[in-house]
């Protein structure tokens, strides 16, 4: 997909530039314009290593920090990059925090960056995160760019979670298992087996079951988005038929 392409699913809203409305940021990275329900960017990972909770958290939070990061870089540099050049420069910032993320994992989470594998290093490659250096911390200051990041990151890393923890519970009958690949020999017992005796379901730890999932959690937010505009629309009946006319002809002595 074409940096254009990218830009285009974002909406005009996402990029203010009279007043900075740090609420209207954190609604859309984490609602409005989340990027893997609604602008279906970086699913290749998403779908490919959200088998269990420890492997969505993993991804999640790698792609958090390079997105915040790449975010702030980027806004700090903007006037002295011109429009020519900002690809390759924006594609060097993200390589930069990806591998700083990558070496980090490889010193603290070892085992679970083996378990996460190719996926790291293909961060550089998330549109979601090259979308919003282009259309957002291209364009606006340092502090309401890192913010985009985080909620943007932030929105990500909860559908990764929640896909995870759907994936794993269908598909092992647990919750939190290998925790401790993550947080340390002390999260060993954190798992929760919630389903005994469970055979488990296979299609759900596999691609397809991570699809269907997507789809499901694709449809719940559609089905809230149109009871909430379906619920403002009787609102504002409500409104016009309640108000009040106001005579203005006629002569006042």
């Amino acid at each position: 997909m074409t940096t254009e392409a990218i830009t285009d699913n974002i909406p005009a809203a996402t990029t203010p530039t009279v007043k900075t409305d740090y609420a209207a940021i954190t609604k859309n990275g984490l609602w409005t314009n989340n990027p893997a329900l609604v602008q279906l960017l970086g699913l290749c990972p998403l779908l490919a290593v959200s088998g269990s909770v420890v492997n969505a958290l993993g991804l999640g939070l790698a792609t958090m920090m390079v997105l915040v990061g790449s975010n702030g870089v980027v806004s700090l540099i903007r006037n002295q990059v011109s429009d020519a050049v900002k690809l390759p420069v924006f594609v060097m910032v993200i390589a930069a925090f990806t591998t700083c993320t990558e070496m980090l994992m490889k010193a603290f989470t070892y085992e679970l960056y083996q378990i996460l594998g190719i996926f790291i290093p293909l961060i550089v490659t998330n549109c979601a995160i090259l979308g919003r250096a282009d259309a957002f911390a291209y364009k606006q200051k340092l502090l309401p760019s890192l913010v985009d990041g985080l909620m943007m990151g932030l929105g990500f890393l909860l559908v990764l979670i929640t896909l995870g923890a759907v994936r794993e519970l269908l598909g092992q009958g647990t919750l939190f298992a290998n925790m401790d690949l993550l947080f340390g020999a002390h999260a060993a017992n954190w798992t929760l087996v919630l389903l005994n005796n469970y055979s488990g379901f296979l299609v759900a730890i596999l691609p397809p079951g991570a699809f269907i999932v997507t789809g499901f959690l694709i449809a719940i937010k559609n089905i809230i988005d149109k009871r909430a505009k379906e619920k403002r629309d009787k609102m504002a009946e409500k409104t016009v038929k309640g108000s009040k006319r106001v005579r203005t002809t006629g002569t006042i002595s």
